[in-house]
């Protein structure tokens, strides 16, 4: 699906997420619609051709105004950059490969969310849990057996 047809979507989805739809909005709404993580800064060079004007700083507004009303996840991995992506709501975790940082999916580890019960909750309400599986993928692993 081409940037253009994804643009009633994610109009759509920032009106009823309660914001202001606006160029750059959209823009990263679309690419987030294609799926996978993403770190701001690839973000922001695919913004550069489409809306030149588009400052790092502005997708950084853009993705903390996303992830605020719901629309996108950050994701902050251990030793790496925060990514984002548009797979909210199901309490999934990640694994993250230490050596070149690919991530993917994993669907919850036991039962529903929050997917784990603390020993201790200390009170709190538990809603989520974030998990991150660190690891080699198997294209690292097999450069290191070489």
């Amino acid at each position: 699906m081409t940037s253009t047809q994804h643009a009633p979507a994610a109009a759509a989805q920032l009106s009823a997420a309660g914001l202001r739809s606006t160029a750059p909005r959209r823009a990263v709404l679309e690419i987030l619609a294609e799926g996978g993580h993403w770190e701001a800064s690839d973000m922001y060079e695919r913004l550069r051709e489409q809306l030149p004007g588009t400052s790092l700083q502005a997708v950084y507004g853009v993705l903390s105004a996303l992830t605020e009303a719901g629309l996108a996840r950050r994701i902050s991995p251990v030793g790496g950059p925060a990514q984002y992506e548009a797979h909210v709501g199901d309490n999934h975790h990640h694994l993250v490969c230490r050596d070149c940082g690919r991530m993917e999916d994993v669907p919850c580890v036991v039962g529903s969310a929050p997917c784990l019960t603390p020993s201790d909750t200390h009170g709190f309400v538990v809603e989520t849990a974030n998990i991150t599986f660190l690891g080699r993928c198997a294209a690292c692993a097999a450069a290191l057996r070489t």
